[in-house]
């Protein structure tokens, strides 16, 4: 297993990213739960007025039987999706069926103008061909491990592996 990077330091890197991205029209969206936290402190760090959106992808998972309904946010999106130059932003970017299901949700709400995604972390192992236009690090896990951000109190951000079940 490769060194789990600090994540803080990797924050940096994607605000950074996320900087170079940005278009006048472009609207930041979280992917729920380490997307949006990542999200509210880059709208914060960017200076972007308003509130960013946050989107679930707990309704368009094809392992909802399954999993049925986290207890995570919910999809709010405070800007019309139509048209919209919107930059999705998730901490770890893994087998793309996250991604899959958040196109489709935010789909529900309007056809945006163009749909980018900057991640944290691009672990690999992917199932489907979605491909971050941003990733602050790469780093490869067997696949019985997950990578999961975790976030304090006081804001700062950590990595942490944990074997999956």
């Amino acid at each position: 297993m490769s060194a789990i990077p600090d994540a803080e330091g990797l924050y940096t890197g994607l605000l950074a990213g996320v900087k170079a991205l940005l278009r006048p029209e472009t609207k930041l969206v979280g992917i729920t739960s380490g997307g949006a936290w990542l999200v509210e402190r880059l709208q914060k760090d960017l200076g972007l007025p308003g509130a960013p959106g946050v989107i679930s992808s707990a309704m368009h998972r094809d392992d909802f039987a399954r999993r049925g309904l986290s207890a995570s946010a919910q999809t709010s999106l405070p800007f019309d999706v139509n048209g919209t130059d919107v930059l999705l932003l998730d901490d770890v970017l893994y087998t793309g069926r996250t991604i899959r299901a958040v196109l489709n949700e935010l789909f529900d709400f309007g056809r945006p103008a163009c749909v980018r995604l900057a991640v944290l972390v691009d672990r690999g192992g992917r199932e489907l061909p979605v491909a971050a236009d941003f990733a602050a690090a790469k780093l490869t896990l067997p696949d019985t491990q997950l990578l999961a951000l975790a976030h304090a109190d006081d804001g700062s951000f950590s990595l942490k592996v944990e074997e999956s079940k």
